[in-house]
């Protein structure tokens, strides 16, 4: 069942309203409780000027719970504000690739990563406190897992209620069991929701993809082939993760978002999906 409110953890990470010094040393006290030892996963996430956001994400997730050693990973895609700055001073890892393009930044992300398990987040998104835990249990502890992908749910910030968004979301599901059923269930991965084995990864050569194509559900579909195993939608809400509507209003809104995903399942070429 998914929620019709926003959780409070959310709220409380999306809607921060103390300052970014005071946010940055919170983030700093709580890390190394999350980060423990040696990284057994780490969470990659890419950012072109989000200094707007990323001390959000970077809170929310620095504050999961978790048995694994976890470090996070921001890759600076040549931002031009504060992002980087933020980010040392929040304590956390921060790599620069120079290369513009998230293709390019996934897989500097990847190279990079300490840990065996890479999970894949973005700078918009704000994710509860249980995610890292849920994500990483089917990688761990099924060898025929090859990647993982979850749920997300929209934040309105630009005047839609949250309940529209709510009916909208099941709407998505239904096209996602539909891709699953008569297309390619690969094509239902995003990049700020999902994961993989580092090694199986590196193995199929990372997120490069053809052109026309997504650089995140094509590495699920690489996996899948070579035979590291099936992919996995996780479904407990604990995995639920939020993101700003902005990824509607990519789309020129939400009815025409409606009307691209009916097109994308019933075969009508639309231009590649921005991640909706």
């Amino acid at each position: 069942m998914r929620p019709i409110a926003i959780p409070a953890y959310i709220k409380e990470k999306f809607y921060l309203e103390e300052s970014a010094e005071k946010t940055c040393s919170d983030i700093r006290s709580v890390y190394p409780l999350l980060q423990k030892g040696d990284p057994e996963v780490s969470v990659v996430i890419p950012a072109y000027n989000e200094e707007k956001n990323i001390l959000k994400t970077l809170s929310a997730l620095a504050n999961n719970r978790c048995k694994y050693n976890v470090e996070i990973l921001v890759v600076n895609n040549n931002s031009k504000d504060c992002t980087e700055a933020l980010v040392k001073d929040a304590g956390i890892r921060c790599i620069l690739e120079t290369v513009q393009g998230i293709t390019a930044a996934r897989n500097a992300g990847l190279y990079a990563a300490k840990g065996k398990y890479i999970l894949n987040a973005d700078a918009d998104t704000i994710y509860p406190i249980d995610w890292i835990e849920e994500m990483v249990k089917p990688l761990a502890e099924n060898q025929n897992v090859a990647s993982v992908y979850g749920n997300f749910a929209f934040i309105p910030t630009a005047g839609t209620s949250r309940f529209v968004y709510f009916c909208y979301e099941y709407f998505a599901d239904i096209m996602r069991w539909l891709n699953k059923m008569f297309k390619d269930e690969a094509v239902n991965v995003y990049g700020f929701n999902s994961g993989f084995k580092k090694e199986q990864g590196i193995a199929v050569e990372g997120f490069n993809h053809p052109p026309g194509t997504n650089e995140d559900g094509w590495l699920a579909l690489k996996l899948r082939e070579k035979k590291f195993g099936i992919l996995y939608q996780v479904t407990n809400t604990k995995a639920l993760v939020w993101t700003a509507d902005r990824r509607i209003q990519m789309d020129g809104g939400l009815w025409k978002g409606i009307l691209k995903r009916i097109k994308r399942v019933i075969g009508i070429k639309t231009e590649e999906r921005t991640d909706l």
